[in-house]
């Protein structure tokens, strides 16, 4: 028969509990848990505040621990026994009894080779073991559920999971350190979703810290800041959404936040399931192929508008938990929409729970404010240099390509990742090794992501918010580019808008606005972007950018859209700027939905819809995006008449929709006969007329059917004439 000894010798455990009651115990492993004090002798040690009295629980009996000093230390001698691990306890407290396993008799699951590959900075997947992980943990025939936790914090003395399930108190679940790594893990047997919890670190300077989890899937709504305990939704759906160079692409940029409310609920946001019913039809009656969210990782400030992001890998909660928006995006791909996200790996903010000195240190940050300080944004910029920072944003972006199936990330503020200087005068940054400006870090880390993202998953867009001059960012990594998919076209969008601004009267002036965009349109895969950067901070809206009274307003809005739909590159447009809304963007209230029920901006609708439904089913619009041979200007030096004409073409010409000539007029004067040289073909059929009734214009007349003059004109042995409305942009295809 098995006996329990209770006769050891005494041992004084003052110390210990002095640190166990202090929190700042520093090895726990090496004191809680079951550990031989003598031969064939074992001494089973809890640490439970509160607690009045200790059992343990095995093979059906149930043995009183020895309390150690009236402290919150209790402990069972074992001598010659063998029972069941992981130990299973009967706590009583003040009469109110509870049963759960002793959490330090469970070994650590932690993958070594996982943790080398982190502090290489070459895993890709953390997210799979760091953060709160659900896990069974197998003992016999029993199977015990619970949640693993594990953080990175290498120069923390003591850090302890807490949260709802221990009241907040930093001394019930110390982690186990691992030394090689510098990451702590705890495993809580029992515990499982929608737990709030964060990590307690007490630093090399004893000073004590709570921080949210950086690989929480799921945290509280803001203005509340801890994380919580979440299972991977399951998205099994796959996108079919073409997003190569030869595809349309046009994108609906959407903030969620302001988007729609719901007025007479106080003004709430719409949750995910309720965007799922809303959103998606409205995108796909605008005739879009895809959805660009503004960044959804949690972040505490709603003015932020997502880029000062707090939970990297949480879909924010204000629109519902992670299921709800696992729920969005599967009601994406059934609708046969491409979705993409903002993505910000550029900084982050200084928010106590976040990233900032996270175990006392500067951990993912760098220390010196030359490199580690943004002054534009007063955020800290990642240690791009430092291997796990690497392995944490690499995850990242990972985590959302696959956990959702997405279409692609957008990368925020790529200048600033790419220059030390980027924003700085002179003395205010460091050289890199070589004295120069480059971020070598960031470039390298830039090259990896993109590398392993199109590794895995070809179909993609990685696509770079970058508004220098700097080569190749489309270009791939093994011919030293950045690996990027698209670069937004920056240059293009402040010209263009800062042509369309002016007074017709003095474009003739400026015409090379419009035009030098041809001279590098086919450096780079580029997208047009009229992004809510356009439309906010005293910007004004599109339309109100637009010179002249409110006809001419619309009209020239129109003929810029023309314009820009049929200029090579995708297209990007952000929410409200197609039906023409008058206020610029706020963040704070729903766009103006009440426009539509008046006529010009319903007109405006469905202007985007059209152009967007011909967009798809011309070749020539999108075929040869980023080829010269996609392009050739028919007329671009009419700086006299502010008038625009192109050929557009697609990869066979004798293809229906192949060929395609884009004409706009940039003043309210019009053209009853005029001519342009054309490829050869019997006819042009019209396509598109900016200026038609049904748009709002004034309905000057374009024969359906336009037929070709062997006269020679504009180096084109052929010819057309035609009418041209004021502030009008044509399509014309030729007649197969």
């Amino acid at each position: 028969m098995q006996k329990l000894n209770t006769k050891l010798n005494y041992i004084d455990y003052s110390e210990q509990v002095d640190a166990l009651n202090q929190g700042i115990f520093e090895d726990i492993f090496s004191f809680l848990g079951c550990h031989q004090v003598a031969s064939n002798t074992y001494q089973l040690r809890v640490y439970l505040p509160g607690a009045k009295a200790v059992y343990l629980i095995d093979k059906g009996r149930k043995t009183a621990f020895q309390q150690f000093e009236l402290s919150s230390l209790f402990t069972l001698d074992l001598h010659n026994v063998s029972i069941s691990a992981p130990t299973k306890l009967s706590i009583d407290y003040q009469g109110v009894t509870h049963t759960r396993f002793d959490p330090y008799t469970f070994d650590s699951t932690l993958e070594q080779q996982a943790m080398y590959l982190f502090n290489q900075g070459t895993l890709a997947h953390c997210h799979t073991h760091f953060g709160a992980q659900p896990q069974t943990y197998h003992s016999g025939e029993n199977k015990i559920v619970g949640t693993r936790f594990c953080v990175w914090a290498p120069n923390a003395k003591n850090v302890s999971v807490i949260g709802d399930f221990n009241s907040w108190d930093c001394r019930q679940h110390v982690m186990r350190k691992h030394p090689a790594s510098g990451v702590w893990e705890l495993f809580i047997p029992e515990l499982m979703n929608n737990t709030s919890y964060k990590y307690s670190i007490l630093s090399h300077t004893n000073q004590r810290i709570e921080k949210a989890d950086p690989f929480a899937f799921q945290m509280q709504v803001p203005p509340h800041t801890a994380s919580q305990t979440q299972r991977l939704p399951n998205t099994s759906l796959q996108s079919h959404v073409k997003n190569d160079v030869a595809s349309p692409i046009s994108i609906y940029e959407v903030h969620l936040g302001s988007w729609r409310r719901v007025v007479e609920q106080g003004n709430r946001f719409l949750t995910y399931r309720e965007l799922a019913t809303t959103l998606i039809p409205y995108v796909l009656e605008l005739n879009f192929t895809h959805i660009q969210l503004m960044p959804i990782s949690e972040f505490p400030f709603d003015g932020s508008w997502g880029y000062q992001p707090i939970g990297l890998f949480a879909p924010t909660s204000r629109f519902g938990d992670i299921n709800d928006f696992a729920y969005f995006v599967s009601e994406v791909k059934k609708a046969g929409l491409g979705l993409l996200i903002d993505w910000v790996p550029g900084h982050f903010p200084s928010d106590p729970h976040g990233l900032a000195t996270f175990d006392g240190t500067h951990l993912y940050e760098h220390a010196d404010k030359r490199q580690g300080y943004h002054p534009d944004w007063h955020t800290h910029i990642y240690n791009y240099d430092r291997a796990e920072v690497r392995s944490f944003l690499l995850s990242n972006a990972t985590y959302w390509l696959e956990t959702y199936d997405l279409d692609g990330l957008r990368v925020d503020a790529v200048a600033s990742m790419l220059y030390l200087d980027y924003s700085r005068k002179e003395g205010e940054w460091l050289p890199n090794c070589h004295g120069g400006r480059e971020n070598l870090g960031a470039i390298s880390l830039l090259q990896q992501i993109n590398s392993y993202a199109y590794q895995e998953k070809p179909n993609l867009m990685m696509t770079a918010e970058e508004s220098t001059a700097w080569p190749g960012v489309t270009q791939t990594v093994e011919h030293h580019g950045l690996g990027f998919g698209y670069k937004w076209n920056m240059g293009w969008m402040n010209d263009s808008l800062s042509y369309m601004q002016r007074d017709p009267i003095y474009r003739s002036h400026h015409h090379n606005e419009m035009t030098f965009s041809l001279v590098y349109a086919f450096s780079e895969n580029y997208i047009l972007p009229l992004s809510h950067d356009e439309v906010v901070h005293g910007k004004g809206s599109l339309i109100n950018k637009m010179p002249g009274d409110d006809w001419q307003k619309f009209a020239n809005l129109r003929a810029f859209y023309g314009f820009m739909w049929a200029h090579p590159g995708k297209k990007l447009l952000f929410m409200g700027c197609e039906f023409a809304q008058y206020k610029e963007w706020d963040h704070d209230n729903s766009l103006d939905w009440h426009l539509l029920k008046d006529e010009k901006h319903l007109a405006m609708k469905n202007l985007i819809a059209d152009l967007n439904h011909l967009y798809t089913l011309t070749p020539a619009l999108y075929s040869q995006d980023n080829h010269p041979s996609g392009f050739s200007w028919i007329d671009g030096h009419n700086a006299n008449q502010s008038i625009f004409s192109f050929v557009r073409y697609g990869r066979d010409i004798n293809k229906p929709n192949h060929v395609l000539i884009a004409i706009s007029n940039m003043t309210p004067q019009v053209y009853s006969h005029y001519r342009i040289g054309v490829p050869p073909a019997k006819s042009y059929k019209l396509l598109l007329n900016t200026d038609e009734q049904k748009y709002g214009g004034s309905n000057v007349l374009v024969p359906e059917n336009i037929s070709v003059d062997s006269i020679p004109c504009h180096h084109f042995e052929h010819s057309i004439e035609l009418a041209i409305g004021p502030l009008t942009t044509l399509y014309l295809v030729k007649e197969q």
